[in-house]
């Protein structure tokens, strides 16, 4: 058996802790800080969030979603029987052009909801027995998901933390998520600064997405699994295959296996089809082939980091 599934079972949380001594309460304090001239991502837009100031991802200062339920479309070890809870947020920090959620990430499809809200729907994921909370495309909300954490320890919650994130990370705002999040989960897009500032508008992707997983990596560590099969603590990296190898899936895997480590959980996703922009430009304006699916999983598999699902 890899390491990096050895059996554990996690009975309490490490931000039940953080709550108990009062530092969860430190770190929201810390984040709205931030908000006031937000620096939550590597865009630093400043711009006062507070006052519902917004900048390139167009959030303002309370929290919009687009909708929770429990997900049977994520990783086996997150979906399990009953369901992955996710709350899935409005807006994006990436300005990827051939998004696949275009919808909520550029459009803004969505409802603005209170910090009680958003840990209300916390706790009725809970009690619709999934197995996890998975906030997807958190970044730009991450003040407002300590604040409602904070709300929901003290009535129960106590399920796994999932961080469904780009890769688009800044390390003032990830180590206030140390001991917050159980699981880190963020896309690893791209390793050429060209191919990042064309299709998402972050020339700096491939540099702060390989900072962003070795400080995740170091809180959390390689994936770990219980006797069910469910993901309790670790790092699952994901990996967007697209056309004409502009992922650089040969350099990803690289990354993630002689920097991060060799038993890390990745997923090697086939999904891309040409949505949003994407028709625009005619290398990425098709589906991918199956042999350009086959040889990125060879890569995978030649790093020793290839996950069948």
């Amino acid at each position: 058996m890899n390491r990096a599934f050895n059996k554990l079972k996690i009975k309490r949380r490490e931000y039940h802790r953080l709550y108990e001594t009062g530092e969860l309460h430190k770190k929201v304090e810390l984040a709205y800080e931030i908000l006031e001239e937000c620096r939550l991502c590597p865009r630093q837009c400043k711009v006062n969030r507070l006052e519902n100031k917004k900048g390139f991802c167009w959030a303002g200062k309370n929290p919009v979603i687009s909708g929770v339920h429990p997900h049977f479309g994520e990783e086996p070890p997150l979906v399990g029987r009953h369901g992955s809870g996710t709350i899935f947020m409005t807006y994006c920090n990436l300005g990827c052009i051939y998004c696949q959620n275009y919808e909520i990430s550029h459009l803004g499809m969505g409802k603005e909801i209170s910090v009680e809200d958003f840990a209300r729907a916390m706790l009725i994921l809970q009690r619709q027995g999934c197995h996890n909370i998975n906030i997807v495309t958190p970044t730009h909300f991450m003040p407002q998901l300590l604040a409602a954490l904070e709300l929901a320890i003290p009535a129960g919650l106590s399920l796994p933390l999932v961080y469904n994130c780009g890769g688009y990370e800044s390390l003032e705002s990830l180590k206030l998520l140390d001991g917050v999040v159980d699981i880190y989960m963020p896309d690893a897009k791209y390793t050429d600064e060209k191919v990042a500032r064309k299709y998402s508008q972050a020339s700096d992707y491939p540099v702060v997405m390989e900072i962003a997983l070795k400080e995740m990596h170091r809180q959390v560590e390689d994936l770990v699994i219980d006797e069910e099969g469910i993901a309790q603590r670790g790092l699952l990296v994901r990996h967007l295959v697209l056309p004409g190898g502009l992922a650089g899936t040969e350099k990803v895997m690289q990354f993630i296996s002689r920097e991060l480590s060799p038993h890390t959980y990745v997923n090697i996703m086939d999904q891309y089809h040409p949505c949003y922009r994407a028709v625009e430009f005619p290398e990425i304006s098709r589906r991918i082939s199956g042999k350009e699916y086959q040889e990125a999983v060879e890569i995978a598999r030649k790093y020793g980091l290839y996950r069948g699902f």
